[in-house]
């Protein structure tokens, strides 16, 4: 019998930030994971060749450094080793035509590029941005701290008094419209539409689903505010420094140790059962789905019937794949700018990735898919050999039943073979020699991984969902993962539920295990 103040059922990034919070007040906190590695989605290995650091799954931290729990941990963390790096580039977007356009971390440089392109979208740019402003200490109030709040509360009254109701109902209303809708108000170009498009994926949702105008705003305004940083040295930086933070304050991390049971006891958290032993606590930090909290560790509790209408109704999004490449040197890209873009994406413009989604939506591979091309190597060399590179390419528009191909070209009838995987990755590399015509000659290896691959290498990305759960708007704020239940409580008193499936919804930021933490003292 293993006696803790607190307990934790794994290792992502809200699994971190919560420990490092609860250590630094004092609580002797354990972590359960019952992979090999610690960090859940930040995995960095040298899975493709020696000496070529690869982040395996999630790549990019706007949304931790942007976010509360760095700014909380973030002397603690360069005490430890922690240095980002970044670039001005923050992304780029090619067109099946050539024509290309960049995102700087710069606003002016932002107007002048997009007048360029065509007159007066950079001055429109400008004032979405501003508009945005406006509102942005209300929004990222609301994805900062829980909904059901005082402080959000008072957020809210604040902001009616300020602006009058008329034209905060009004403001709520264009936050609710589509991403597509976003992008024909304000903008003329079809390059610069196509520059902004691509990211609406990235929070789990598509071009034209509702909530897409406010999210697709917050992050174009995170990527010119805080770029597209990455820790020197790869992901796992990150996650070896909040481990010391952990460590040094007594805490404990235990590996390939699966949690079979949340201990309960009157209606409170006693601990978890692994397949191993027991672990008591007085708190107990869930970082699963749902489904996996409610119906596989608190399997002896009598759930209500509101709750168990949510389960219901929990839906999980699109599948991702990721493909790792060792380069030999660099891609010539045609634009000069590429050269240093933290990501670049493949896309034919807004309908293309809109039909995309809509063919995945019924199974589907898309013909015309969406390709993020990470060039993490671009603003940090220390990633790969000298003279050497590394690519990140992630697909995010991938079934999760499959059930044909778009193009009728790829055989899918036993689903997600390595044959369909190799033929579906030589279309996507195709597709990237068409815009870097060195491509092929400069690979020296490459490792895919399917849905398959990330539903098995992580037990929440369900069916190689990356966001543990759509990000529709009838599963975000008070409803995320549920309305019964709000400040990442539970029907158990000291059992706190977090992660990617809890709000404030997908991303790697660690808000919800920050927030969770403040509530234990």
């Amino acid at each position: 019998m293993k006696h803790f103040d607190t307990v934790i059922i794994g290792s992502g990034i809200n699994s971190l930030t919560a420990a490092a919070c609860l250590s630094k007040k004092g609580h002797k906190v354990l972590v359960l994971e019952k992979n090999n590695w610690i960090g859940g989605c930040i995995k960095t290995s040298e899975i493709t060749a020696p000496g070529f650091k690869t982040d395996v799954f999630s790549g990019w931290h706007p949304n931790f450094v942007s976010g509360p729990a760095y700014a909380e941990l973030k002397e603690d963390l360069e005490k430890n080793g922690l240095e980002y790096l970044n670039t001005d580039v923050a992304a780029g977007v090619i067109l099946p035509n050539g024509k290309s356009a960049v995102l700087y971390a710069n606003r002016k440089k932002n107007i002048q590029a997009f007048n360029q392109i065509v007159a007066g979208d950079g001055d429109r740019y400008r004032d979405l941005m501003e508009q945005f402003e406006e509102i942005s200490d209300f929004v990222f109030h609301l994805l900062s701290n829980e909904p059901v709040s005082w402080s959000s509360i008072r957020k809210i009254l604040k902001t009616v008094r300020r602006k009058g109701i008329q034209e905060f109902k009004r403001e709520v209303g264009t936050m609710l419209k589509s991403a597509s809708q976003l992008l024909d108000q304000h903008f003329e170009s079809d390059v610069i539409k196509a520059l902004l498009a691509p990211w609406i994926l990235h929070t789990g949702l598509g071009p034209n689903d509702a909530a897409g105008n406010i999210m697709l705003q917050v992050l174009i305004f995170a990527l010119e505010a805080a770029g597209m940083p990455i820790p020197k040295g790869g992901g796992n930086q990150l996650v070896k420094a909040l481990m010391k933070i952990v460590e040094r304050n007594g805490g404990q991390f235990i590996t390939s140790e699966n949690v079979d049971k949340i201990l309960i006891n009157n209606g409170k958290v006693q601990g978890v059962q692994t397949e191993k032993q027991e672990y008591f606590a007085n708190y107990v930090l869930a970082n699963v789905t749902p489904h996996q909290l409610y119906e596989k560790l608190l399997t002896e509790v009598s759930l209500p019937e509101s709750l168990k209408k949510d389960l219901k109704s929990f839906k999980y999004g699109n599948a991702s794949m990721q493909i790792h490449y060792a380069l030999d040197a660099p891609l010539n890209w045609e634009n000069p700018e590429f050269r240093r873009a933290a990501m670049i994406n493949i896309t034919s413009g807004v309908e293309a990735v809109s039909q995309s989604v809509n063919e995945v939506s019924i199974g589907l591979l898309p013909k015309d898919a969406t390709i993020a091309v990470g060039q993490h190597t671009a603003f940090d060399p220390s990633r790969a050999p000298e003279g050497k590179h590394t690519l990140w390419v992630q697909l995010l528009e991938m079934p999760r039943h499959l059930k044909g191909d778009a193009l009728d070209e790829i055989d899918t009838s036993n689903g997600y073979t390595q044959e369909v995987i190799e033929a579906y990755a030589a279309r996507i590399e195709k597709r990237i020699s068409k815009h870097a015509p060195n491509f092929k000659d400069i690979i020296l290896s490459r490792k895919i991984l399917s849905p398959l691959d990330l539903a098995s290498a992580n037990v929440n990305l369900v069916g190689g969902d990356p966001y543990s759960g759509v990000a529709s708007i009838d599963q975000l704020l008070l409803w995320r993962p549920t309305s019964k239940y709000q400040r990442h409580e539970t029907p158990i008193k000291n059992l706190f539920h977090i992660g990617a499936s809890t709000h404030p919804g997908p991303g790697l930021g660690g808000t919800s295990g920050y927030l969770a933490a403040l509530q234990i003292k």
